[in-house]
């Protein structure tokens, strides 16, 4: 007589390779399908910048369709001052909001006082208020000053902005950094100078390129203050795409062409710089 065959007991260890292997299955498709959901309106945007405004306002919509170039063509003349607006906005205010939130990152991080965490806490407090309620006093500010419809006052309210972001993200990299490696420079004779400039700051790279990258984003974004302070010499793309809702009604394919434009430049600097924001944001400043 032949023995029957046993069926192999799974053991311990084959369970736990199969639940994980489940797990990743699971988290790997819901990994995807959330960049679908978050990626499908900046696909629809682009196809519906190659399409016809009927096309566009179709319903239901049009998937098949032959792509034209005309509304790029009409979006294009009055792109180029807006970029350079933007461009000059964006890359003026995170210099600036550098220039002065380093130093005052280095200040808290290195020489805390006793109220340095309520400094912190009240500059973070700034990000909280709401936009709408500090704009009248802020427009007749800058009508007094001259700066209405400029990039200067663009840049000096974007830096107010981005300030607090810079303080809080690099004072989050630079304590950090083991305070022996400054005891070690002071032994040397070491300034507080070359502490910031041969320590701090090359230790912090990372974090500065990260942060940068965030403050160009949030720049190059915002749309309240610039809709409300520029009109037409300084408005940077984000009102620029809003010209596209006329009085004779709203040119969807055309707006959806200058919104492509609009976010090329900044998919394009994301994506090379990809690596640099993941490595920055790992490495401590954001929790």
């Amino acid at each position: 007589m032949t023995a029957a065959p046993t069926t192999p007991v799974p053991t311990p260890r084959s369970s736990a390779a199969t639940r994980t292997r489940i797990q990743n299955i699971v988290l790997t498709t819901v990994t995807y399908l959330m960049a679908i959901a978050f990626l499908f309106p900046l696909v629809w945007m682009m196809m519906a910048a190659f399409k016809t405004e009927a096309q566009a306002f179709s319903a239901p919509p049009v998937f098949a369709f032959t792509p034209i170039l005309d509304n790029f063509q009409r979006a294009l003349p009055s792109y180029f001052p807006a970029l350079v607006n933007s461009l000059i906005a964006a890359i003026g205010s995170t210099l600036l909001a550098f220039l002065l939130g380093l130093p005052a990152a280095f200040a808290l991080a290195v020489y805390p006082t006793k109220r340095a965490q309520n400094t912190l806490t009240w500059m973070l407090s700034t990000k909280m208020m709401p936009a709408v309620g500090v704009i009248v006093p802020l427009f007749l500010l800058y009508k007094n000053l001259g700066l209405l419809d400029t990039r200067t006052g663009l840049i000096l309210m974007y830096t107010t902005m981005n300030l607090p972001l810079v303080v809080w993200m690099m004072h989050s990299y630079m304590t950090e950094i083991p305070y022996a490696i400054y005891e070690a420079a002071k032994i040397d004779g070491a300034t507080v100078s070359q502490e910031f400039f041969k320590i701090a700051l090359p230790l912090s790279l990372p974090g500065v390129s990260a942060t940068a990258l965030l403050c160009l984003i949030f720049a190059w974004n915002e749309v309240f203050f610039a809709l409300n302070l520029t009109t037409s010499d300084a408005a940077p793309l984000s009102v620029y795409i809003g010209s596209f809702k006329t009085s004779m009604g709203l040119f969807w394919a055309q707006l959806s062409a200058a919104a492509t434009l609009t976010v090329l430049p900044v998919l394009i600097f994301g994506w090379v710089a990809q690596r640099q924001l993941v490595r920055g944001l790992s490495l401590g400043a954001v929790k």
